[in-house]
């Protein structure tokens, strides 16, 4: 997988705005890429946090009232989470947003791929910072087979160090996988 290539097939216009959804909290992520052998970089959630704990997901957030869109929120969110600046015209694209299963978020995710990142350094939400291949990583994809999982969209899981992304994680990394192979 090229650099160049990975970048081509992820980018996409930007719509950030801040959507009307009645039925659902805003937030949105960053999915980071990196490297001449791409790397993702996701999050193990703190296991003292309300929501998501000990999930493993992508930087990431709510939308706070000082946002000016949701791309704003993904940037701050990645930088406070594990200390990483990244500008607005480091970010390619952004994918479909996704909903979580049980705590009511709808997600807008955009993307970032850059050719290499500083040390990373996790605020207290976050438990552990993977840098994780992108390739092998995407190639773990399964059908999620927990009936519980499938109220709300098609599920999958991927796997990384015994590790299983599930739900809105998986969901985003689908995307990605789909983009890739188009």
């Amino acid at each position: 997988m090229l650099f160049e290539n990975l970048k081509s097939a992820l980018s996409t216009p930007l719509n950030p705005e801040i959507i009307n959804c009645k039925n659902y909290k805003l937030a949105s992520v960053l999915v980071v890429i990196y490297g001449k052998d791409p790397m993702v970089i996701m999050t193990e959630k703190s296991k003292h946090m309300r929501l998501h704990a000990g999930e493993i997901s992508f930087p990431g957030g709510s939308l706070d009232l000082p946002d000016s869109d949701l791309l704003e929120t993904a940037l701050r969110e990645t930088r406070e989470e594990i200390g990483l600046t990244v500008p607005r015209d480091q970010v390619v694209g952004q994918l479909e947003s996704v909903v979580t299963l049980n705590s009511g978020f709808l997600i807008l995710p955009f993307v970032s791929v850059v050719d290499s990142i500083p040390p990373l350094s996790a605020n207290t939400e976050v438990e552990k910072i993977f840098h994780i291949p992108l390739k092998p990583f995407l190639e773990t994809m399964a059908v999620d087979l927990d009936p519980t999982h499938s109220t709300i969209q098609e599920t999958y899981t991927f796997e990384y160090e015994k590790q299983i992304v599930w739900g809105a994680s998986a969901r985003i990394l689908k995307q990605i996988q789909n983009c890739l192979n188009s």
